[in-house]
């Protein structure tokens, strides 16, 4: 039964790669429609503050509810708890700190938010069922220099991402409406800051698992919002003038 389940966390793994790059395909083809691109009158609308709560939770609570039933020697090896903690601490911001920060914000259509609240059900069991269940690492997995460059990598990632999404809430001063050219940090440099951290974040993360769910996270991350920023680019270059040329769409100095 386990390597069942063992095979079927690996086909998951896969279908999720595959998802990423049709994500990626759909919204170069379509773009999406949340956010600055919500339009008034779409249909069945998801409050913004709200919707980012419940979206995101399943990441979080689907993980807690596997460690509460996964066997506790598991759970009690130093790799698999900091990698689960890593997972954990990072929707425990997205769906707890992050949405309660939202300054106004528009709200998203009920399919969008429908599909985000199914894919973070669906990743938060892929990684924690098999980081609570299958996943083996030796003891010393900690030191090796996958695991600490991808720790260091993950950390670094998160970090950019709070910092560029703070930069985001503060362009407008209170009273103020309207859309403004992000200024500091590695918007200096990139339109989409806040992507960028979040591809390193889970990059490193999928380095230090080591493990095909791993990636299959930080591929589809990179498929989806690698297409979102390309949109938010050419959304900035049309409405500003003066949005800095030289600036790139990601990755700076090169994409």
């Amino acid at each position: 039964m386990e390597l069942m389940e063992q095979r079927l966390l690996d086909a998951l793994a896969y279908l999720e790669s595959a998802l990423g790059v049709l994500c990626m395909l759909l919204v170069r083809r379509f773009g999406t429609s949340y956010g600055r691109y919500w339009s008034p009158g779409s249909a069945w609308p998801v409050p913004a503050r709200s919707g980012w709560v419940l979206q995101e939770l399943p990441s979080l609570a689907v993980p807690l509810l596997l460690c509460a039933h996964a066997p506790a020697e598991r759970l009690a090896r130093w790799p698999n708890g900091v990698l689960l903690a890593m997972f954990l601490v990072h929707y425990a911001h997205r769906s707890l700190i992050f949405p309660f920060l939202i300054r106004g914000g528009k709200p998203m259509p009920l399919y969008s938010w429908t599909l985000a609240f199914v894919f973070c059900a669906f990743n938060g069991y892929l990684q924690g069922r098999y980081l609570s269940q299958y996943a083996v690492y030796d003891e010393d997995w900690v030191t090796d220099p996958r695991f600490l460059t991808g720790f260091i990598l993950w950390l670094t990632g998160m970090l950019i991402n709070i910092h560029s999404d703070h930069i985001l809430r503060n362009l407008r001063k209170p009273g103020e409406t309207g859309y403004k050219i992000p200024r500091g940090g590695l918007f200096e440099y990139i339109t989409a800051a806040n992507y960028f951290g979040e591809i390193i974040e889970w990059c490193g993360f999928a380095l230090a698992s080591w493990s095909i769910q791993g990636l299959a996270f930080a591929l589809f991350t990179f498929c989806f919002l690698f297409s979102r920023a390309k949109q938010h680019h050419q959304w900035y270059l049309d409405k500003f003038e003066d949005y800095p040329k030289f600036r790139k769409i990601l990755i700076p100095f090169l994409v």
